[in-house]
Order: structure tokens, then sequence, then C-alpha cells
């Protein structure tokens, strides 16, 4: 789809000079990502919880014993954190039925302050009394980090909106996840719970920055630069991140080579990562110091303060959703692809070393192959949607992801060849489709929302995150293999195409008042 640009560029030729230094956000997270969140966090966590659990045991054994965030609740009976997990799960459900009303234009069944403090009672509850598998600690972790997140940002994003410095904002969310993953090198001994409370708070401050930071795109970047700009930015985190990526996993292979033990060598690299990630922030914070928000919309003006006036805005934004099919066909398209994608990289190495059994050696070099690779296919996804737009480049990289999950399906064990190829198929496709989302979407937010529209873009992402890895888990035990495991993800890809192929990109961008850029 072509079509000629209603507003000439140069409406943001004022703002080139904020481009470089917005690109330096993503070098700055994405060493937490890769470092923290993708390769350290979880094994180590892991083996702190087994020491806790059964200090006498090798932590490369089956922990039986289970631990409690409060050691008293150990002699609870079991029906209190079950009562707990059905409290919270209903306290969802109707909160999720009170929004779908709204959006409607249709009165909720119950006051909004009634589901939300069951579900954060049951949830308070359940967290504080549940038994915990000590080998499910870092998994339970995330996905507690997930679902607040989830909730959150949705109202960090209509924050966002209303702050007129979104550079202050962002470097506070950063710095406070950069200092929480710092801590992390205080994660020892049996202090589990520390580690994962550090964890939760770092992840919750990495989606509230990146809230801010996407958003922020939408002001420095005219329609027509936009798919170029985000693919920039995607291309420097991978490479960011992978730079210490492979200096952490050079310390933690050979800790001999600075004189400490492999655990102080994770330790030292976990804190790394909170230290790149506070020292880069300081690039994007000073550049665009001097970017201004787009201010507080008419109808919310009476609201008086940020916090009272953002809840005014996200009732507006409920009942508005309906005004914007596009956008939210695009979101319903959005989370089925990116929870796919996810899904694939995150068991990747789980079905390299127990599916296809390779070495550990082996999975890390193809780690940090996929991340140095990705880096070239940003810039060049980048490229193709200049030429034929963002929409079908995403549509083709869906096309792609459906192909490597069956060949996947097809890699013989121990053939490490076919395996790096296929890293590097991975690699090709992994940063374009996720730069040229988050620019396609950019598209279709109307204006002075963008962080709003963004932080439901960031929060549905983490709230759906968790299908498809259940998808995985689920084909695996009924078959006993990971082969129909990885192929079944292809139902994330199909679907994510046969919606995304419905949007009228075109369209979506009219109804949010943007201009169209001349290649859609």
């Amino acid at each position: 789809m072509t079509t000629q640009a209603s507003a000439p560029d140069a409406l943001y030729a004022d703002t080139d000079r904020y481009k470089r230094p917005w690109y330096w956000y993503d070098w700055a997270n994405s060493a937490f990502v890769t470092t923290v969140g993708t390769v350290l966090f979880g094994p180590y966590l892991t083996t702190v919880a087994k020491k806790a659990a059964c200090p006498d045991q090798d932590t490369d054994l089956r922990c039986a014993v289970d631990l409690h965030v409060v050691p008293g609740a150990a002699g609870l009976p079991g029906w209190v954190w079950r009562g707990a997990l059905v409290l919270t799960v209903l306290g969802l459900l109707l909160l999720v039925a009170g929004v779908v009303q709204l959006v409607r234009d249709r009165p909720a069944p119950l006051p909004f302050g009634v589901p939300l403090g069951a579900a954060g009672l049951g949830a308070v509850l359940l967290v504080l009394t549940a038994p915990l598998d000590p080998g499910s600690v870092a998994s339970y972790t995330v996905t507690l980090s997930t679902i607040l997140s989830a909730v959150l940002l949705v109202l960090v994003g209509a924050i966002a909106d209303r702050t007129p410095r979104p550079a202050r904002l962002l470097g506070g969310f950063a710095w406070t996840g950069a200092l929480a993953a710092s801590l992390l090198f205080f994660l020892n001994g049996q202090n589990w719970r520390f580690g994962a409370g550090m964890m939760i708070l770092a992840t919750i401050a990495l989606g509230s920055s990146l809230v801010v930071y996407d958003a922020i795109l939408c002001r420095i970047a005219s329609p027509d630069d936009r798919d170029t700009v985000s693919s920039k930015g995607w291309a420097l985190g991978y490479l960011g991140g992978g730079l210490l990526l492979a200096l952490n996993l050079l310390i933690v292979s050979a800790p001999g080579l600075i004189g400490v033990d492999k655990g102080t060598a994770v330790r030292i690299s976990l804190l790394s990562a909170g230290l790149w990630w506070g020292l880069f922030t300081i690039i994007p914070v000073k550049g665009l110091w001097d970017l201004r928000g787009a201010g507080i919309r008419g109808n919310d003006a009476p609201a008086a303060g940020i916090v009272r006036g953002s809840w005014v805005q996200l009732g507006h934004t409920f009942r508005d959703m309906r005004a914007f099919p596009q956008t939210l066909l695009f979101l319903a398209a959005y989370l089925f692809f990116n929870d796919g994608i996810q899904t694939v990289i995150t068991s990747s190495s789980l079905y390299g070393a127990e599916q296809l059994k390779f070495e550990q050696s082996q999975l890390i070099a193809l780690i940090l192959l996929v991340q140095f690779v990705a880096f070239g296919g940003a810039l060049l996804f980048g490229r193709l949607a200049r030429r034929y737009g963002a929409w079908r480049t995403v549509l083709g990289s869906l096309v792609a992801w459906s192909v490597i999950v069956v060949a996947a399906f097809f890699l013989p064990a121990k053939a490490f060849v076919p395996f790096i190829a296929l890293g590097v198929l991975i690699g090709i496709v992994l940063g374009g489709s996720q730069a040229l989302s988050r620019s396609l979407f950019s598209q279709l937010v109307p204006k002075a929302r963008e962080a709003e529209f963004f932080a439901f873009y960031q929060a549905m992402e983490r709230g759906t995150s968790w299908f498809g890895t259940l998808l995985f888990g689920l084909v695996h035990q009924v078959t006993g293999s990971y082969r129909p495991a990885i192929v079944a993800l292809i139902v994330f890809f199909v679907a994510g195409f046969v919606l995304l192929r419905r949007v009228d990109v075109r369209q979506g961008i009219l109804d949010a008042g943007n201009e169209v850029p001349q290649v859609v």
C-alpha cells in the first residue's frame, strides 16, 4: 500500500538532534535483558534457592524441600494458599469483565475497586503462603514480575503522557531498575528472597522505562522515517547486549582469569549489567532533556495533578478503544506472534540441550551468534520496510518464523552446522520483526496518547507472554518429546499472520489522526 504523505517531514526536522541519544537507551537496557534476564539470573537464583532448601545436597540434584516467602507459612493448612489462588483468579476475571464492559460503553458489574482489591489481596496472600519448589523459584519470579508489570504499566503510560519532560521519567525508571539489577551482586548464600525481589523491581522498572522510551519515538521521527529509526535502535541494542554478554560469559566460563570462583564471577556479571544500564542511560536522558511532552488534553484538564488526571485519562482510553479497531486488531496479532517469538527464544537452549544433545559451550556460541546477527538483521529489515512497508515486511518475517520452527522439528541430533544455520536465520528475523512491530504500532496510536497506548502494548505483551511456554510444556508432557513441542509454536505465527493480514494499516493511521507515510 502506497500513498502520499499528508504533511512534510519538515515538521520533524527540529527533532533530528534527539535521534542519536534516543538510540542509546536500547544499547543501555539490552545488557540487562541479555546478561541477566536471558542467561544468568534463572540458573543462579535456582542454585541459591536449592542451597537454601537443601543445604547439604548437591545443587545439580532435585531438591524436594519446599520454600516459603514467609518461613512461618510452612505450618499453615493447604486451603489457605489454595483459597488465595482462587481469590486472585476470580478478582482478575471480574476485572477483565469490567474492562470489557467499559469498552462496550456499558456499566461494569462491580466497581473497579472491588475486583482489583480482591485480586491484590489474593495475590499477596498467595505469594506469602504458597509452597515453592526451589527449582521453580526463578520461573515464579518471572511470572510475578510479568503479572505486576501488566497491571502497573497501564497507569505508567497515562502518567507519562501527562509528564512535561519525558526524559526525567525515563531516567527515573531506568536508574531504579539499574540499581535493583546492580544489587543482585549481593544475591548469595541463602538470600533467594532478596534476589527475587530485586529482579521483580528491575523488571517492572524496565517495562516502565520502555513505555516512555517507545512513546518518544513518535515525537522524534516522522512517519516515513520511523521504521528506520526504530530498527537502528534495536540494532544498537543487540550489539551492546551481545558485547557485554560475550565478556560476561568469558568471565563465568573462566573465573580464574580474574581470580574468583564461579559464583562470584556470576555476581560480578550481574553487577556489570546493572552498571552498564545505569551509566549508558545518562546519554539518552541528557540528550533528550529538552524534549517536551505533548501536554494534557483538554478533556482531562479539570483533573488536578498528574496521578489523579491519569486515572481520568485511562477511563477515556477504555471508552475510546472502539474508535481504533485497526489498532486493537494489530495488538491482537502482536500478542500471538510475539508470544511465539519469545517462546522460541526462551526454549531454544532447552531444545538444543535436551533434544539435540549439544554441549553448553555450543549453546553459548549460538546465543552470541544470534545477538550479533540480529544487529545486521534489524538494519536489513529497516531497509526492506523503507521499500515495501513495515506491514508487508512483518508479514514476511512471520512466514520466516514458521519455517524456523518446522526446520527445527526436522533438525538431526548433534548436527551443529545446521543448528548454526538456523541460528543465523533466527538472528536475521528476530531484530527486524521486533523493531518493525514497534514502529508499525507507533503509526496506529493517537497523538498525545503515545505512552498510554505503548503501555497497553507492553502490558498486553507481558500479560500473555506465558501462553507459548505453557503450550510448549504441555505438548512435551503429553508426547515426551521436544520436537512436537517446538513445531506446535507455529500456531502462534499462523494466527498472528492471519490477524495482521486483516489489519488495514492506512485506515488505522487515519483513525488515529496521524500522517500517512508514503509506503505503508
